[in-house]
C-alpha cells in the first residue's frame, strides 16, 4: 500500500468510532474472529487498546493483528489502532456457507401480520353480530 492510499484511508477512518476493544485478556481467538467478521463487514475499523491494563503496547497489538488477519495497519495513534482489509467476496461466502442458514429455530420463525383497530372491529363483529354496538361514539369537535 502506498502512502497516498494509506492517507486517504486514514482520512476516511476519522469519522470513525471505536468498535472494538482490547484490554488485560491481550488478544484471544474469540477476538481475532470477532475483528475478522467486522472488516469483511466494514473493510475499515478502528480499535481502542486499554492503555492501563493491555498487555502489549498498541503498536506490538497492530503487528500481531494484521499477521493474523492479513490486514493492514492504517496508523496507531495513543490507544488507537486502524486497521483495513478489502473484502474478499469468496471468503464471505465461504463463511456463509459454514455458517448455514441459521438454527431450526430461526428458520420455523412464524410470520405475525399486524391487524388495524378497524380490521379488528370488523372481525369482532362477523363473530358476534351486537358487536356493533360496542363501537365507541363519534363525537364531533
Amino acid at each position: 500500500m502506498t502512502s497516498k492510499e494509506r492517507a486517504a484511508w486514514r482520512a476516511k477512518a476519522n469519522s470513525l468510532e471505536p468498535i472494538i476493544q482490547i484490554g488485560k485478556e491481550g488478544i484471544s481467538d474469540n477476538l481475532i474472529s470477532q475483528i475478522d467478521d467486522t472488516l469483511d463487514a466494514r473493510e475499515l475499523i478502528k480499535i481502542r487498546v486499554h492503555l492501563e491494563t493491555s498487555p502489549k503496547t498498541p503498536k506490538e497489538l497492530a503487528s500481531e493483528l494484521a499477521g493474523a488477519l492479513e490486514a493492514d495497519v492504517i496508523q496507531v495513534i495513543g490507544g488507537v489502532i486502524v486497521l483495513y482489509r478489502e473484502a474478499d467476496e469468496e471468503k464471505i461466502a465461504d463463511k456463509k456457507k459454514k455458517r448455514g442458514s441459521g438454527t431450526a429455530k430461526a428458520t420455523a420463525k412464524k410470520k405475525v401480520k399486524i391487524k388495524g383497530k378497524r380490521q379488528r372491529q370488523r372481525e369482532k363483529e362477523e363473530k358476534n353480530p351486537y358487536a356493533k354496538y360496542d363501537r365507541p361514539k363519534f363525537r364531533g369537535r
